[in-house]
């Protein structure tokens, strides 16, 4: 083999999908591309110990490559089940990683999923100019439904508040195996 020959090694990996846990947190930083985004992803952390959202990991020795974040129904009332939609955001997997179903896979796990929980739908954001990523959750069962101005802020790790402006499409699905929410529900008093 010469300097200028190619070698080539095909590497098997082992995807585990999961909750984050705590110990996550940091490496969700990836190695400093998304520190600004340390008290987000511990905000996140803590609403999913409380039940109220839930950070999907595609982890590859015990390290996340791959994630997407649901934010889950606020259902007050436990016999609407009108209520039971989620809301999918943040999803991402690192550029190595990329064209390899990692994110489809991550998307069909969160429907798993919603799906044994008994959420009747699912909905997510492509920003207008990202195509893939709309043609991705399409191609997943995805329909537009509308679009939003993509107007949000947080706090990064320093204090200081970012404003964000990203305008997007917003794409729902319909999970299988549930029953469409009925027109109205009666409850003995």
């Amino acid at each position: 083999m010469t300097a200028t020959e190619q070698r080539v090694m095909t590497l098997q990996l082992k995807v585990i999908f999961r909750p984050a846990r705590r110990d996550d947190l940091p490496k969700l930083e990836w190695h400093g591309e998304y520190t600004h985004f340390r008290r987000v992803f511990a905000r996140a952390y803590e609403e999913q110990m409380q039940g109220k959202r839930l950070m999907l990991l595609a982890d590859v020795n015990n390290f996340p490559i791959g994630q997407v974040f649901v934010q889950l129904a606020n259902t007050e009332d436990i016999f609407s089940f009108a209520n039971r939609r989620a809301y999918l955001y943040s999803l991402r997997v690192m550029d190595a990683f990329r064209g390899q179903g990692i994110g489809t896979a991550l998307l069909q796990e969160a429907e798993r999923i919603l799906s044994e929980h008994g959420y009747t739908s699912m909905s997510i954001a492509a920003a207008k100019d990202n195509p893939s990523a709309r043609r991705l959750y399409e191609r997943l069962g995805f329909e537009v439904t509308t679009e939003d101005s993509g107007h949000w802020n947080y706090v990064d790790h320093e204090g200081r508040t970012r404003h964000v402006v990203e305008p997007c499409w917003i794409l729902e699905k319909q999970l299988r195996g549930n029953p469409p929410p009925p027109a109205q529900r009666k409850r003995g008093r």
